[in-house]
């Protein structure tokens, strides 16, 4: 039986090293399908990665125990069949008996176990950890099941398994220590070579269990500049291309011979506060942040209005009118006497960092920001980074705010409880935590009525709006462009660029 209790719920509601082939240079063949993408990987290991770059890349070799479909639906990955016991504190998977890593070595309960072992040991820095902190134990029975025993119910635990970061490695590679330095999963292709910031070569898993690849394989190449990828796509150089500037974006259905895929997603661009810097602990001062900032203004002018202005929750099924929460209409002179109210009538001086290419709107969305609050006495200065640099910065929350691209979930708890849990391992990178953030997360976690967890998430929702450590802007789109004759990509509200198995050139 597949997942009945775990799936009412949710439709209820620069490393080289290793990679020994990373300067051979593939033959490019008809069957295989030529792209490009403006950010690479920041690093292998499906563990640890933040850098939407790196999770696009590595969706396509590693796989996890389910996956999200088109419609958020959860869907058979390395697991056929799973279920939920009536209590809810045991989860049951089923593997696929076909499955198989791309050294050959099948896919078996043992290495699934060592996966959530390496995901829960503190040492690894696994970047979902706070997601899977229910698993009591894992049973193992025999080489296809899985038993995952948890302290308690755990209703968006299914969900939490859907994303990369909870992928299955070999157990024999987390044993040898090669995980992050060796890319060997279950997935459609497999990484034949990676030259840092130039280009992937990638090709197909002959023995996926998921059926025959479309193509033979992919040959990726970096190029920082998304108007050189347009120009490349124009002259027939690329098939396709995965877009994140829409200005770009934009001018893909002007081309006879190009079409463009546009989808929303479910991350979220946001304006991260440091609430344990001055004065930024001062709730009346991050209010007053959140007052004076105009965010239609600032995803009209950075995103070309290619979005939506949102608040904390950004899938449909939770999502909050946005016009419901504290101070979504902009309002300077409520601003400016939250400001007075905190002494600081003559404003403060800060700095705000926003990675290059991450988004590409990232720079523009820190100048509407640092004009708008300079109309408070906030006085801004941008600090650009190279995306690395970036991740670096912001996992050690050391920065006064940041500009940042995050991803979404279709669960608002393992979208949100690493940052907003008092056992969140990216605790560091929110500063905040109060007892009602932490009590309704928990609260929500175990409810299993669909109807009272949007009710407890709705007002998690209007509290962390309030308080605002942080102040979300706006969801924008996913964007691919291809040629006419590559047929088959099915985008997903994740972002996920796991369609490209079922892709065929024409």
């Amino acid at each position: 039986m597949k997942g009945n209790f775990g799936k009412t719920l949710i439709s209820g509601m620069a490393l080289a090293v290793g990679i020994g082939l990373a300067t051979v240079a593939m033959p490019v063949e008809a069957a295989t399908l030529r792209m490009a993408w403006s950010q690479d990987a920041t690093g292998l290991d499906p563990h640890k990665q933040t850098a939407f770059s790196s999770i696009r890349l590595l969706e396509l070799i590693y796989e996890p125990l389910v996956r999200l479909d088109g419609n958020l639906q959860i869907v058979p990955g390395i697991a056929d069949s799973w279920q939920f016991s009536a209590d809810g504190k045991q989860l049951t998977f089923k593997l696929n008996a076909k499955a198989k890593f791309q050294n050959g070595a099948p896919v078996t309960s043992a290495d699934v176990k060592a996966s959530f072992q390496r995901v829960l040991d503190q040492a690894t820095g696994a970047v979902a950890r706070a997601n899977f902190l229910s698993i009591a134990s894992i049973d193992t029975p025999d080489a296809a099941t899985v038993v995952f025993n948890l302290s308690q119910p755990d209703v968006p635990l299914l969900t939490a398994m859907t994303s990369l970061n909870a992928a299955i490695v070999p157990a024999s590679e987390i044993t040898a220590g090669t995980i992050g330095t060796k890319a060997i999963g279950s997935g459609p292709f497999k990484l034949d070579g990676w030259v840092p910031n130039s280009k992937e070569v990638l090709s197909a898993n002959k023995d996926w269990a998921g059926g025959a690849v479309g193509v033979d394989g992919i040959n990726i190449s970096v190029l920082p500049d998304e108007t050189a990828i347009l120009a490349s796509l124009r002259t027939g150089q690329i098939d396709f291309a995965l877009l994140n500037d829409p200005l770009v974006a934009t001018l893909v259905p002007k081309e006879p011979k190009l079409q463009l895929t546009r989808t929303p997603v479910l991350s979220y661009n946001v304006l991260q506060l440091n609430p344990s810097r001055k004065p930024m602990d001062q709730l009346a001062v991050r209010q007053a942040i959140s007052c004076a900032i105009d965010r239609k203004d600032v995803m009209d002018t950075a995103a070309l209005g290619e979005g939506k202005v949102t608040g904390p929750l950004t899938m449909p099924l939770y999502a909050t009118d946005p016009s419901q929460l504290f101070c979504y209409t902009r309002d300077v002179a409520k601003a400016k006497k939250l400001m007075a109210d905190a002494g600081l009538a003559n404003g403060f001086s800060a700095t705000v960092i926003a990675a290059t290419g991450e988004p590409p709107t990232a720079t523009a969305e820190a100048q509407v920001i640092q004009s708008q609050l300079a109309e408070i006495g906030i006085k801004l200065d941008i600090k650009v980074m190279e995306l690395n640099v970036y991740v670096d910065t912001w996992l050690k929350g050391n920065f006064d705010m940041a500009v940042a691209l995050n991803g979404g979930s279709a669960d608002p708890y393992s979208m949100y409880n690493r940052y907003w849990t008092k056992t969140g391992n990216l605790q560091k990178v929110a500063n905040y935590i109060d007892d009602t953030l932490d009590s309704l997360m928990q609260k929500g976690r175990a409810e299993t009525d669909p109807a009272k967890r949007k009710a407890i998430f709705a007002e998690f929702e209007k509290h962390i709006a309030e308080v605002s450590p942080w102040i979300w802007l706006y969801t924008a789109y996913g964007y691919t462009a291809e040629q006419k004759n590559v047929e088959g990509f099915v985008p997903t509200p994740t972002g996920s660029l796991f369609g490209l198995a079922k892709v065929s050139i024409k």
